[in-house]
């Protein structure tokens, strides 16, 4: 299907999700609006769609990833997932401090997941419904769980919950990315997140065009 056919034609609102469908639309609509996007999307293709599935294991290594390296993060997750076999709950809670120490957690993050699984399992804290949930009320849900701020929740809606419109406020690369595309240095989060709403309703598609040139064109680490 030609890009032009997709500008005007399809909204987010027409997918219950970001899907492929979905992230070809919002290429091609940015894509036609933006040539400084357009000029990125030539370069290194349409970037990914880096889709995660909802719940805890992605939860956990989103806030592993948390002022770290991707690479370092997946390192991490891949440790714990050995560990466990299945990344969940009940194992995650047998799992020593030495042991999560070992495997990549500080002890901060430790205690956040700890928490978080004692909170799935006695029910105070509950995921599954959070995908019916609108943008606002969905990251206000997950903001009330410690150690889950507005970054953290935002990569979540982005990625396991699909959300089309999200912009995850002081990403590093996003800043540094961003900066680039304007020939600047990095650029100040409120700047950024105010410099992004142009991109409405596609910001999340606009991230992933920008991370995609961070990481030089590559899908980046699992």
């Amino acid at each position: 299907m030609a890009a032009e056919s997709l500008v005007g034609a399809l909204t987010p609102s027409q997918f219950p999700r970001l899907g492929p469908d979905g992230l070809a639309a919002g290429v091609a609509s940015l894509t036609a609006a933006d040539s400084r996007l357009a000029t990125l999307v030539d370069r290194n293709g349409s970037p990914p769609l880096w889709d995660r599935s909802e719940g805890f294991p992605t939860l956990v290594k989103v806030i592993l990833e948390q002022q770290v390296s991707l690479a370092s993060a997946a390192a991490a997750y891949r440790r714990l997932a050995a560990a466990l076999g299945e990344v969940e709950p009940t194992g995650f809670l047998r799992l020593t401090d030495p042991e999560l120490l070992a495997i990549g957690f500080s002890r901060q993050k430790a205690g956040y997941c700890r928490g978080l699984a004692t909170g799935i399992l006695d029910g105070s804290i509950e995921l599954d419904g959070l995908n019916v949930l609108p943008d606002d009320a969905a990251r206000n849900r997950l903001m009330g769980i410690k150690g889950i701020g507005p970054w953290t929740a935002d990569v979540y809606l982005m990625f396991a919950l699909g959300r089309p419109d999200v912009w995850p406020p002081g990403d590093r690369a996003l800043l540094v990315a961003l900066g680039s595309l304007l020939d600047q240095p990095p650029l100040d989060s409120a700047v950024a997140v105010e410099y992004a709403t142009r991109w409405r309703p596609w910001r999340s598609v606009a991230a992933r065009i920008l991370w995609h040139d961070y990481l030089g064109g590559t899908d980046g680490p699992a």
